[in-house]
């Protein structure tokens, strides 16, 4: 990035002259309704931690707002083509992955230290250790070897070939100078100890445009620009993060001034945004950006109630979806059939669609032995009540619509629901990632482009205590045929069996429906109209990575908030 440099005084105010319209804003203040639950890149899988880091932290590589992988940490993406990559055989008939990548000369933590290949050792071994806690252990454990070149090449020996061979997933560089002796001193308790947990603003920890210069656990994260960052400078030399988890007090702050910008990925929902935007669209630009973001129930499929089938299979037949999509979001975020959008190009139209179908429910619930109704819920023949808990994360408008619908739509058929809701950094910090719900959780996966589900579908991803409450498969689920299909996706090379390959897992998730298909959403970013550059990605990889493209020009002819 272009640093200015004070090399004399009228240079600097020349080239700000050229670079700042007279209303400069150094400022800007956003608003989301999270706070993260952990600052480590490689613990948890928190969408609100994720957005922060888009600005402090960068991924080797990632999906670009293009859906392109690109290198944003390597100088070159490594691929068979360019011999980055290269198949060998690792034992008798066993074949894998060699992937060589070089980092970027210019990357430093935000102490000046250089990122070399040291931080990519600490990292895997602290990925690597049974008890570290980090959110995708598989990615680690399927590294074989790691071989370092120099400090800043280095290459990894995978022990399978799969279509994404070049992606480096949650592999996210720690600072080894900074967090080795932490995780030495005791690896189980790392991801309590480490220096993103009780030393946050320590400039060592970060590497992108910005740096952590202060938090208020559930109400502010503040950044300033990183002085180390070589890359494209970023127009504002301040960026806060304000967290109000209420999305109605999230609107009222925007139109106060209090905060500038709602951050589409964790804002205003959708019911909000179609009203807010018949109201304020002189003043702010409303775009709606469908993406990978899947809004589901997860199933607790260890509960005896919910282990049955058809238990499961009634409660998906009970819910309204497409009332919930037309009435709720005038059609603007569709139904779910599965846990893949159409927008992917490994969605199947073949999954098994299940429409609104109450009188089959009842008869499924019949069947499953709750046929003694009293006082309008059903019991089973030992007098025990079809009752479960749903739980959810505070402060979202629609979660919480959603579900009173459910519970609503729920009792008709005789079952009884409890609602409960609690702080988003505790759903995600403690409940669903320690499976600590006993019946149904409802929340969103947010993915990548053709992304294989194996963390939150695969029996081996299953969190204990054991292995340090790694994995995403938080219902606990647990399928032969699903474990053998997922395996197979991710090392099928050629395109066309492996969207068969994906058609088959879609078959059976429908099937054996494990979680509850809801809808996939758009996320609503509400833009002041003198806010630039900020591009809707539509997947996992967020807006906020891209930072340094973002300005503020008041003054400009409005062309949309995308427009460079």
């Amino acid at each position: 990035m272009t640093v200015i440099l004070r090399i004399a005084a009228l240079l600097v105010a020349g080239i700000a002259a050229v670079a700042r319209p007279a209303a400069a804003k150094d400022e800007l203040v956003i608003g989301m309704t999270q706070y993260p639950s952990s600052f480590n890149p490689n613990i948890g899988a928190m969408l609100a931690k994720t957005l922060v880091e888009g600005m402090t932290f960068r991924p080797i590589t990632a999906w670009d707002p293009d859906w392109k992988m690109v290198c944003l940490m390597c100088t070159e993406l490594p691929t068979l083509e360019n011999g980055g990559a290269v198949i060998e055989e690792y034992a008798p008939g066993k074949k894998g992955i060699a992937v060589t990548y070089t980092l970027r000369p210019d990357l430093k933590w935000g102490d000046g230290t250089p990122v070399t290949t040291k931080d990519v050792a600490f990292t895997m071994e602290v990925g690597k250790h049974p008890q570290s806690g980090v959110a995708a252990a598989e990615g680690y454990r399927r590294i074989l070897k790691l071989d370092i070149k120099d400090d800043r090449t280095f290459t990894f020996h995978n022990d399978r070939v799969t279509f994404d061979y070049n992606a480096t997933g949650d592999f996210r560089l720690l600072p080894a100078h900074v967090d080795r002796p932490v995780f030495e001193a005791n690896p189980a308790d790392y991801r309590n100890k480490s220096k993103y947990e009780t030393d946050t603003t320590n400039p060592a920890l970060w590497l992108g445009p910005y740096r952590v210069v202060k938090t208020v656990p559930g109400a502010s994260v503040e950044l300033e620009r990183n002085p180390t960052w070589a890359g494209k400078a970023p127009y504002f030399k301040r960026i806060v993060f304000r967290i109000i988890e209420n999305t109605a007090a999230l609107e009222a702050n925007l139109l106060s001034g209090s905060i500038d910008y709602v951050i589409g990925e964790l804002g205003l929902s959708l019911d909000q945004a179609l009203a807010f935007e018949k109201r304020h669209k002189d003043r702010f630009n409303v775009v709606y950006k469908p993406g990978l973001v899947y809004e589901h129930i997860d199933i607790r499929m260890d509960n005896p109630v919910l282990a049955d089938r058809r238990v499961r299979l009634a409660l998906m037949l009970s819910i309204d979806r497409e009332a919930i999509s037309t009435r709720l979001f005038e059609g603007k975020q569709p139904v779910a059939h599965s846990n893949t959008n159409p927008l992917d190009p490994m969605y199947s139209p073949g999954a098994k669609h299940y429409a609104y179908d109450a009188a089959a429910a009842r008869k499924l619930l019949d069947d499953a032995g709750y046929s003694d109704i009293r006082g309008g819920i059903r019991h089973n023949a030992k007098g025990e009540k079809l009752s479960f808990e749903l739980i959810t994360t505070a402060g979202n408008r629609n979660r919480e619509q959603i579900q009173q619908v459910l519970q609503s739509q729920w009792k008709q058929i005789g079952i009884d629901v409890r609602l409960k809701i609690e702080p988003p950094r505790v759903f995600f910090g403690e409940t669903v990632h320690k499976r600590g719900y006993s019946g149904l959780a409802m929340y969103a996966w947010v993915s990548s482009p053709q992304s294989v589900p194996r963390t939150t579908l695969h029996s081996q991803e299953i969190p204990s205590e054991a292995n340090g409450w790694s994995g995403q498969n938080s219902g606990g689920y647990k399928s032969p045929e699903m474990d053998r299909t997922l395996d197979a996706m991710e090392i099928e090379l050629d395109v066309g069996k492996r969207k068969a390959l994906f058609g088959e897992m879609q078959r059976i998730y429908t099937e054996d429906l494990p979680v509850l298909p809801l809808y996939f959403r758009s996320d609503v970013f509400v833009f002041p109209k003198a806010l630039k550059g900020v591009r809707p990605t539509g997947h996992q990889f967020v807006s906020t990575l891209w930072v340094e493209d973002w300005r503020w020009d008041p003054d400009g002819k409005d062309q949309g908030p995308g427009i460079r």
